[in-house]
């Protein structure tokens, strides 16, 4: 203890804190990349989230400046913060890349997603079906007698939640892009 009876690292404020700043919660990222566009440079940024054993939960990529060959990827990960602080910093340190964008931390962003899905059935399940994709803005891309392919664009969310709904009534195959997200405002 020092003269003024304070224990070391018992304040945010002091010059010793030895408290860790971050949690140990797990949170969901959007991760914005901008690399070049050449052979190889999407297995080496998907190498470094196998080779340290990171989740990847949707991954879209598209080039983007045809004429800088520029090209954007698009990883939504989940881990602690510091997993997410590591990742970000291992990302920026590949020669390829040239921005790292952590969309989640950095403002309010536009996150969307393609999806279709072909459901199976007739009577009132085609009926239901049809109902469901008028309320969440789905289109009827395909149609047969017995099955129907539904295009949807919207939040992962809201995907997901059309999914739910579509499974009791004959839901039998799912395609998704994953997510595409910009940051908002200037």
């Amino acid at each position: 203890m020092s003269a003024l009876h304070i224990k070391k690292g018992s304040t945010r404020h002091s010059a010793y804190n030895l408290r860790p700043t971050f949690s140990d919660q797990e949170e969901r990222h959007t991760l914005a990349v901008l690399v070049e566009n050449e052979p190889g440079v999407l297995a080496r940024v998907i190498g470094l989230f196998s080779g340290r054993g990171y989740n990847i939960e949707s991954l879209t990529v598209a080039e983007v400046d045809h004429t800088g060959h520029m090209s954007r990827i698009t990883v939504v990960t989940t881990g602690t913060p510091q997993v997410i602080e590591q990742i970000k910093a291992q990302l920026g340190r590949i020669v390829s890349v040239h921005e790292v964008h952590d969309l989640t931390v950095e403002g309010d962003s536009v996150e969307r997603e393609l999806a279709i899905f072909k459901v199976v059935g007739d009577g009132d399940k085609r009926v239901e079906a049809l109902r469901l994709a008028d309320i969440f803005r789905a289109n009827v891309v395909d149609s047969t007698l017995n099955s129907f392919i539904f295009e949807i664009t919207g939040a992962p969310e809201k995907i997901d939640a059309f999914a739910d709904l579509m499974r009791p009534l004959g839901l039998t195959d799912v395609a998704r892009t994953g997510v595409a997200a910009l940051l908002r405002g200037s």
